[in-house]
């Protein structure tokens, strides 16, 4: 694993994170007291929080297990939160033993949580590289002594970019990774959306802003720009609990994450 030193030293118990959160509504326990007082602060303004942490990892894993049935060989997960089983690697390995898996995360208890607990198949590789995802080159240049990216590779960005704004270059983020993809690479993404539940979605916001979080809330064509010149995958952009769900979701409980997966074409 890459980057797990020093880093380790860096936690800042003080503040909460949003991976922490995060392992927080997942039933985890690799948070602090501050993590979970925000937990439960947005879990009381909006009740379905939790339920759309566990949604957008079930979404994760039902993309990643279709990509890797498709002949996917290759992930690049960036933003992985801490380690919560099974993951993205668990996943892939399990459809297909040699697939090469790159998380990128560049929170220091992340980064010593996934020296101890990130371990893949013999034959696969699953490797870790500590990074900001508004650096993308950065990503690309680590990334690539795992991966060839010559070949497709799924691209992950899984509860990411409501944590970057427009103004700050979450498109150009986008462009840049998806840009230097061989064809036939894709890209699974999922992000917050105000589209089902405004007053619920708004309010957590406030309540991730007050814990010093900024959020961004977007609409469906809004999500839809990041896959233009990508063909979507069915059933395309839908609630994460609606991408080939498992079992039919609850109609009167609705998940205010869009999900979709796209493709990019062969020049």
């Amino acid at each position: 694993m890459t980057g797990t030193g020093p880093a380790a030293q860096e936690i800042d118990t003080t503040r909460p994170h949003p991976a922490r959160v995060y392992d927080w509504f997942l039933g985890g326990k690799d948070n602090y007291p501050v993590d979970e007082e925000l937990g439960r602060r947005i879990a009381a303004i909006d009740g379905g929080a939790p339920r759309a942490a566990l949604a957008n990892r079930a979404f994760m894993r039902r993309a990643t297990r279709a990509l890797a049935a498709q002949g996917v060989r290759q992930f690049l997960d960036i933003g992985t939160g801490i380690p919560t089983e099974p993951n993205l690697h668990q996943i892939a390995q399990s459809v297909t033993p040699d697939a090469r898996v790159v998380y990128v995360d560049n929170d220091p208890i992340v980064l010593a949580h996934a020296s101890a607990l990130l371990r893949g198949t013999p034959e696969g590789v699953t490797e870790y590289v500590q990074a900001d995802a508004r650096d993308p080159r950065a990503i690309l240049d680590r990334a690539a002594g795992v991966l060839d990216l010559d070949r497709p590779v799924a691209l992950s960005l899984i509860a990411l970019l409501h944590f970057v704004a427009d103004q700050d270059g979450a498109h150009d983020l986008v462009a840049t990774l998806v840009d230097a993809l061989a064809p036939g690479s894709c890209l699974v993404l999922s992000t917050m959306t105000a589209d089902f539940e405004p007053e619920n979605v708004r309010r957590g916001i406030a309540a991730y802003a007050a814990g010093g979080v900024t959020l961004v809330a977007r609409s469906h064509g809004e999500v839809g720009a990041f896959f233009e010149g990508l063909d979507l995958l069915e059933p395309g952009i839908v609630s994460v609990a609606h991408w080939r769900p498992e079992e039919d979701p609850d109609p009167t409980e609705p998940v205010s994450l869009y999900g979709a997966v796209g493709v990019k074409p062969a020049r």
